[in-house]
């Protein structure tokens, strides 16, 4: 049986500010080195199971697992090296070289006012070369497009090398041809092993990489298991509330309004 990555059980979250149940009840097992997608519409929920999976936020009733190690354990340098996020945007007020700002991802390694050793320069430098930015290494990077600073965000995270990255929309702000990029990329790390989870609005994009999908609407889990299993008309429909049609073409799977 494979490993779980993620184990929740009976997770709930309220917003204490507006008594909002974001979280509801949720138990599920979350698989090592498979690509979740996280679904569900705006106010679904997905946002705060990511900050519970992040430990962003405590769950107000029931535990989360890492590894089979409950996550409230987990010290903030051991989870900075098993788990990496990649958030949608992230503005930088500083005019940091790129090759500076993906050394952050090497934070959980270093001692206390230590400097980053050649092993960490080395690693930065990978994770530019390996989301294709290496020749803008000494660029500052409040001078980077868009595309581009999501692409330093991934540098970054990999940096980190954990086990598990969450990512945020992914391809959300990019255009068609940075989205094909990131998509490759993901790709590549799901066949080194590496747990992926992210959330999407655009159900296509799950379905060319995932795996997995979990879906939630208003804090509860509808669905959670294989691509096969949970991308058909009817699950897409009663998770967007509105007609959804999927078919295979050409050994992938479409969806349609």
């Amino acid at each position: 049986m494979r490993e779980a990555a993620y184990t929740i059980k009976e997770a709930s979250y309220t917003y204490e500010s507006n008594d909002l149940v974001a979280i509801n009840n949720i138990s599920v097992s979350i698989k090592h080195n498979r690509t979740t997608a996280l679904l569900g519409p705006n106010g679904a929920g997905k946002s705060t199971l990511m900050d519970l999976l992040l430990s962003f936020r405590i769950p107000n009733r029931g535990e989360i697992f890492l590894y089979d190690v409950p996550l409230s354990s987990y010290t903030k340098k051991e989870l900075g090296k098993t788990v990496g996020l990649v958030p949608q945007e992230e503005k930088s007020r500083f005019a940091f070289k790129a090759i500076e700002y993906v050394l952050f991802g090497r934070s959980p390694y270093l001692h206390h006012m230590k400097s980053p050793t050649q092993v960490d320069v080395d690693i930065a430098y990978d994770a530019l070369t390996q989301v294709g930015l290496i020749e803008l290494a000494h660029r500052q990077v409040t001078t980077l497009s868009g595309g581009e600073h999501q692409l330093l965000l991934l540098a970054r995270t990999l940096a980190q090398q954990p086990k598990v990255i969450l990512l945020d929309e992914p391809t959300s702000a990019l255009d068609p041809g940075n989205t094909a990029r990131v998509l490759s990329i993901l790709e590549t790390l799901k066949k080194r092993g590496i747990t992926l989870i992210f959330t999407t609005h655009d159900p296509s994009i799950a379905a060319d990489i995932a795996d997995e999908v979990m879906m939630i609407k208003r804090g509860k889990l509808l669905f959670s298991g294989s691509m096969n299993e949970g991308f058909t008309s009817e699950h897409l429909t009663n998770l967007y509330e509105t007609p959804l049609h999927t078919f295979t073409y050409n050994n992938r799977l479409v969806i349609m309004r």
